[in-house]
């Protein structure tokens, strides 16, 4: 097998795969809205998964999402490792991934910046050409 990508890599790609769609299906609370599982790096060992998750939307309550994620993560252990034929599977560790927000973050405040910037570059040439 290719050293370049190792087991748990391709566990945390089938985990990912698998608990969209038990998520989608099984977690009913309506208060949870839509996620999407952005990343799964799964131990060497195999035995914990960290997910990152991100609410589409934005959260309404970022706290009560968590709670939500973590009380299910047990029953979706359960049902993940039945549906990936894992006889361990990972233990579940759900965290919100705050990269898209932070990548909108610095984008604005690049192209405030650069706003600026050209303002001040604008108004230096018209007072030189008085």
């Amino acid at each position: 097998m290719n050293k370049s990508y190792p087991r748990s890599r391709r566990v945390g790609d089938q985990i990912q795969r698998s608990l969209s769609e038990l998520l989608r299906r099984e977690v009913r609370d309506p208060r949870l809205g839509s996620i999407t599982l952005t990343d799964v790096r799964v131990s060497q060992d195999l035995s914990h998964a960290k997910v990152f998750y991100s609410v589409l939307g934005g959260a309404k309550d970022p706290t009560l999402t968590q709670e939500i994620l973590d009380n299910a993560a047990v029953m979706l252990r359960g049902r993940l490792g039945r549906a990936l034929s894992l006889r361990h599977a990972p233990e579940l560790h759900f965290e919100s991934d705050t990269l898209i927000e932070e990548g909108v973050r610095m984008s604005t405040l690049i192209r405030d910046a650069v706003t600026r910037d050209e303002a001040r570059h604008v108004n230096d040439s018209t007072d030189s050409e008085d």
